[in-house]
């Protein structure tokens, strides 16, 4: 492994262990504030918890009910925008990353899947892009969607929506960023040029910095991720840096009041191996593939490679500790083509 793939595996540890289970730091903290904080993540994860709506909460793909302590698992991480002035039943799904752990050797591999992917929804009984499932049919929708996508069982789910984002950034008292170039655009509220920030090193509050992360008409999708990162990369920073200790209860009710997961605090305890592993391994998954506007007028798509799809199941099946030669015709046999 190379000094720079080493490097970006210990950035995307520290994102995802500081945004995915807050409550980690306070656990490991030993001092009594943080067994008053422990308390408060284990109520704000009950007030949090929605069931998915399947039988046991357990995926079609799996034999029995997994348990995070004792198993392999998966959880995908849904961001939305359902703030006030839309209908949050019909919001999109604005971000997808599926997450799978592996308990052997403390890994993980995260999977960040395209919104404008051409997929099946189940729930419609058609192709379309893959944001569309959350607005037919919520969590359920978006997962079994990308299981019949890609034949890999989605075990947990975490949505949030970016009003988590804004008061997280808020709650902090901002995050310092270097902005690359003068942007305007829109606020949560779309209100339109709202936000108006100039090139440089600054403070941003939670409006700049969210408008800074989703601008996509500067640049490219690929850049606007990795400012993404950069941005999560700053938040993880100050959310764990000691000067913003008395700052995490405003932290947690800002995750809190935003997010739903059918993850029990029991369960997400589980978890707490990979927080606390200094050794521990993240890798990112990519889908190959292209985009490109249907031939009957259906829009801008984007279109997964074959080999690529086949490919990315196989490795997180394995990774999973799942068999990757299984497959079956009920979630695999969808060739939906550009026609």
């Amino acid at each position: 492994m190379s000094k720079d793939n080493k490097k970006r595996f210990t950035k995307k540890r520290k994102i995802f262990v500081s945004l995915l289970i807050l409550f980690l730091i306070l656990v490991g903290s030993g001092i009594g504030y943080a067994a008053h904080l422990y308390n408060k993540t284990a109520n704000i994860v009950t007030d949090s918890h929605e069931k998915v709506g399947r039988d046991d909460e357990t995926s079609p793909l799996r034999d029995g009910p997994v348990d995070p302590v004792e198993d392999n698992v998966s959880v995908l991480f849904i961001g939305v925008d359902d703030s006030e002035h839309r209908d949050s039943k019909n919001s999109r799904s604005d971000a997808l990353i599926l997450a799978t752990f592996n308990k052997n050797d403390s890994s993980i591999k995260l999977l960040s899947i395209p919104r404008d992917t051409y997929v099946y929804v189940p729930e419609v009984n058609y192709s379309t892009k893959i944001n569309h499932a959350h607005a037919y049919g919520g969590p359920l929708a978006t997962i079994e969607t990308l299981e019949e996508f890609l034949h890999v069982p989605v075990d947990y789910y975490v949505r949030m929506n970016f009003n988590a984002f804004v008061e997280v950034v808020d709650s902090l008292d901002g995050i310092r960023f270097n902005v690359p170039y003068e942007i305007v655009e829109s606020d949560s509220g779309d209100v339109r040029d709202a936000i108006h920030l100039y090139p440089g090193y600054q403070l941003l509050d939670g409006e700049e910095a969210l408008a800074l992360a989703r601008t996509r008409k500067y640049d490219s999708d690929v850049e606007r991720g990795k400012r993404q990162q950069e941005i999560l990369k700053e938040i993880a920073k100050e959310v764990t840096s000691a000067s913003s200790l008395f700052k995490l209860e405003d932290v947690l009710t800002a995750v809190g009041s935003n997010m739903k997961t059918n993850l029990t605090f029991a369960e997400i305890r589980g978890f707490l191996s990979y927080g606390l592993n200094e050794t521990i391994q993240i890798e990112n998954v990519n889908l190959a593939g292209s985009g490109g506007y249907m031939e009957n007028g259906g829009g801008w798509y984007y279109q997964v490679e074959e080999e690529s799809r086949v490919q990315t199941q196989n490795e997180l099946r394995y990774h999973l500790g799942l068999d990757s030669s299984e497959t079956s015709n009920d979630f695999l046999e969808h060739p939906h083509e550009f026609n």
